[in-house]
């Protein structure tokens, strides 16, 4: 009985790996291309569809931008507003937070003669 079970499972084995190779997909090789086209016009319409841009993009679909016609703000004041920005630096950068620098009421001369003072009395470690 024992040899019979055996028998009928290597069996059962068997045609189940038989049955799973016969669906297996056959294997023809690198695909060859055949093109009915030039390299010209490949090219060509290359070009034209890197003309279109991303057609496929958000921006895509937006159009064209039209640009306003006249502005209510001059362009001495738009170009001030640019000065005083520049000037201000970065308004949300670390050091944002710390006192403004303001220009002193001593000359270059003296802030450097102080400067150079203090570097050589500095304690040295």
């Amino acid at each position: 009985m024992k040899k019979t079970s055996q028998l009928l499972g290597a069996t059962m084995l068997a045609l189940l790996g038989v049955a799973g190779s016969a669906h297996a997909e056959v294997y023809e090789g690198v695909l060859s291309i055949d093109s009915v086209r030039s390299r010209a016009e490949v090219a060509a319409e290359a070009r034209q569809a890197a003309r279109l841009g991303d057609q496929f993009g958000e921006a895509a679909f937006a159009g064209v931008t039209a640009l306003p016609s006249n502005s209510a703000v001059s362009r001495t004041a738009v170009r001030e507003g640019a000065i005083q920005a520049a000037r201000a630096g970065d308004l949300y950068g670390e050091a944002a937070s710390q006192q403004p620098v303001f220009a002193g009421q001593l000359d270059r001369a003296t802030v450097r003669a102080e400067a150079r003072e203090a570097a050589h009395s500095a304690p040295t470690l």
